[in-house]
């Protein structure tokens, strides 16, 4: 663990707890940072957030924008949540922050969560750092996440939306839906991705009621893959683009939202091609070629992609993507797999039963499920499905059986302590 998510551990509560109370008192006592911030594109979502928030991103870049940027989780290090102008923010001047922060805290009455500590710290350095545009991605939920203290975003962007974290948000699809469409603020525009139709209509809904006009996916745009690149269309442009360079099928859909949300920034059409072609996003079907285990697999001519997606809806676009690949060239796939004991590992592995993958399940640090409780969900799913002791074990045993793809896969923690072996490999 770094030096920074062991403080951030040891002197505040681990607990998710859904309300603006805490966080509302703690900006209170910073001097409200999240009024002075520059103007922010508020992103929620069950999937494909941070692949949008990265999207927009590089696109404001290509314009020549200074953009900041606040994500979760991380994946080896806790400064990549916050990115300023463009760079991750150094150790020293985030302790710093951290030292305000705990001070207004303790000054307040209050115990903020490391999460609500964190939001508070990226605001405290975004107001502080020009720029000329935040990116700011939601937490969990929408209307009590703790980033949801911005009041004025000047464009709120809703990725789609789908089961996930049931202990907080529930198992009723229009209610989650209700609950990410709390970022969309009165006369603020939103941008929505295309969205199942319970969905759709409760995010039409929270629209109407804050009277903040909507642009949605496959009904006042759409894009769609075309002889290897992207096309795009609205009701008065129609660009033909790279594709982007993020892999996936779904990504068409998570670069169309982005397209759309540029256009309403006014950013040009040079810097969106641009942005789709620079993109990058770790642990979204990335390609491993660096450090130990790119090595064994380069080693063994095998193909090793890592994916963090820990939900049904992650599963099945990671199940479409191997799927394509093994249609083009097909090898032998194994699945080096890991989830949070909290997960739905049944959804997940029911997306992936027809990939006749051999899977190896394997455990990692944290509230893991055993390996062998995940095994044994597998092959309930018609998979094949050994737990091993380690990845370096299961990927070592999946390329001694002849495995020539291999995809490391169920959890954005898992994907860090891969990224994380290796300084070649971690996040910038």
């Amino acid at each position: 663990m770094d030096p920074i998510s062991e403080r951030l551990r040891a002197r505040h509560p681990q607990r998710i707890d859904l309300s603006l109370d805490r966080m509302r008192t703690l900006c209170a006592a910073l001097g409200d940072p999240q009024h002075r911030l520059p103007p922010v594109v508020h992103v929620a979502g069950t999937n494909g957030k941070g692949s949008t928030v990265a999207l927009i991103r590089a696109i404001a870049e290509a314009a020549g924008l200074r953009v900041h940027a606040y994500t979760s989780p991380h994946l080896v290090r806790f400064n990549e949540r916050i990115r300023l102008a463009g760079k991750l923010i150094e150790d020293q001047a985030l302790n710093a922050i951290l030292d305000r922060i705990e001070a207004a805290a303790f000054h307040s009455g209050g115990e903020a969560t490391v999460f609500e500590s964190t939001t508070a710290a990226a605001f405290v350095a975004m107001s502080e750092t020009p720029a000329d545009l935040a990116v700011i991605e939601v937490g969990l939920g929408g209307v009590l996440d703790a980033t949801n203290v911005i009041e004025r975003p000047l464009l709120s962007v809703i990725a789609p939306v789908d089961y996930d974290h049931a202990e907080f948000l529930g198992t009723d699809l229009a209610g989650i839906a209700a609950e990410k469409a709390g970022v969309l603020k009165p006369g603020a525009p939103g941008v929505v991705a295309r969205q199942q139709e319970v969905a759709m209509a409760a995010i039409a809904r929270a629209g109407a009621a804050v009277h903040a006009p909507l642009t949605v996916m496959g009904v006042d745009f759409d894009a769609w893959a075309e002889r290897g690149g992207l096309v795009f269309q609205n009701q008065e442009r129609f660009l033909d683009l790279p594709a982007p360079g993020l892999a996936g099928a779904h990504q068409i859909d998570n670069a169309g939202v982005a397209i759309a949300a540029a256009l309403e920034l006014d950013l040009p059409e040079a810097a969106i091609a641009e942005g789709l072609k620079t993109v990058r996003w770790p642990a979204r079907l990335q390609r491993i070629s660096a450090g130990p285990y790119g090595e064994a697999a380069r080693a063994a001519d095998a193909e090793l992609w890592l994916d963090g997606g820990h939900n049904p809806h992650a599963a099945r676009a990671l199940a479409s993507f191997l799927a394509e690949r093994q249609a083009r060239a097909p090898r032998p796939l194994a699945l080096i797999c890991g989830m949070l004991a909290n997960k739905d590992a049944g959804g997940f592995f029911a997306a992936l039963k027809d990939s006749q993958a051999t899977v190896f399940t394997v455990g990692f640090e944290g509230a893991a499920a055993d390996p062998a409780a995940l095994a044994a969900v597998a092959r309930g799913h018609g998979l094949a499905a050994t737990p091993a002791g380690s990845v370096q074990q299961a990927l070592d045993l999946a390329l001694r059986l002849g495995a020539g793809r291999v995809a490391i896969c169920g959890s954005l923690y898992l994907a860090g302590q891969v990224l994380a072996a290796d300084r070649a490999t971690w996040p910038d």
